[in-house]
């Protein structure tokens, strides 16, 4: 038998923004996935080449990602263990995609330096989520 003791507010609010930010990540993916060919006409040359030939496996690592973030954001909330393997996927398709981004990809070239802040941000959060899901168990916050 587990004990669960009750989360300190923090944790709902970290929950809660865990969930807002994955949230926002499947609708970047929705929108990078299923891109029209109008849309990225749209885009200057050098970003609509990137958009298309991102390789199918950089896509589903992204996929990965922000599905297994949105769950593991749904699972702290209901306060489950299996959190736990669900940030860990997801923070591991962030790394996946990240490889790809940071050195198989031309888009440091296309976004300068700039392009750097989101990525390094989205491993941070990726990060603490499955560090912070892990503590919440050691806690005994999750079931």
């Amino acid at each position: 038998m587990t004990t669960t003791n009750k989360p300190k507010v923090a944790f709902w609010i970290i929950a809660i923004i865990a969930l807002i930010w994955n949230a926002m990540g499947v609708m970047a993916y929705i929108g990078q996935a299923y891109m029209t060919d109008d849309a990225k006409a749209l885009l200057p040359e050098a970003q609509r080449e990137l958009y298309e030939n991102v390789p199918a496996w950089a896509t589903a690592a992204f996929a990965i990602a922000v599905f297994g973030g949105l769950l593991g954001s749904l699972a702290l909330i209901i306060k489950k263990k299996w959190a736990i393997p669900l940030f860990l996927l997801s923070l591991l398709g962030v790394l996946v995609q990240m490889v790809y981004n940071f050195f198989l990809s031309n888009n440091m070239d296309v976004y300068g330096p700039g392009g750097y802040i989101m990525p390094i941000m989205v491993i941070i959060i990726a990060i603490f989520l499955y560090m912070y899901s892990k503590k919440a168990k050691t806690n005994g916050w999750l079931n």
